[in-house]
């Protein structure tokens, strides 16, 4: 027989629904991201690195695949892990999907309306949107905890 102690996991289960709910978006971009790396090597054949430093060219497909997915691992760790604070201080969950759901937004834009291409129209769109979703997230987090501080 086993003894439950401290705090059981029906307990801690249902506290980051919100958060929760967006794992699976975003997983899917991110496999899809790294599907397309992968696709790129195949076909230059070149199994490792970027393939940028071969012919210097910055709209190699390899390589913009490559900064995709880079971008893309670089900013939306942060993003969800704000979103996760805010959700367990207590954040409104229509506020926590609504930015879940512009940084998803803003990655895909950057990605793939953007950068995949070179210099499309979603790379500011969704380089600046992104900071803007964090920089909010974060904010929108410390606003949650204002009364620990005595604000």
């Amino acid at each position: 027989m086993s003894t439950a102690i401290g705090l059981s996991t029906p307990v801690l289960a249902p506290l980051l629904r919100r958060s929760g709910t967006f794992a699976l978006p975003f997983s899917a971009y991110f496999t899809f991201l790294s599907y397309r790396v992968v696709h790129y090597r195949l076909k230059d054949e070149h199994y490792l690195g970027d393939n940028s430093s071969k012919t210097g060219d910055l709209n190699n497909k390899l390589y913009l695949a490559t900064r995709c997915h880079q971008n893309f691992v670089e900013n939306v760790p942060l993003g969800i892990t704000l979103a996760a604070l805010a959700e367990l201080n207590g954040g409104n969950r229509k506020t926590i999907a609504t930015f879940l759901s512009a940084l998803l937004v803003f990655r895909i834009l950057h990605a793939d309306a953007g950068l995949i291409n070179g210099m499309g129209l979603g790379r500011p769109v969704g380089y600046w949107g992104t900071l803007a979703t964090i920089g909010s997230l974060a904010g929108y987090a410390a606003y949650l905890v204002k009364g620990y501080w005595g604000l």
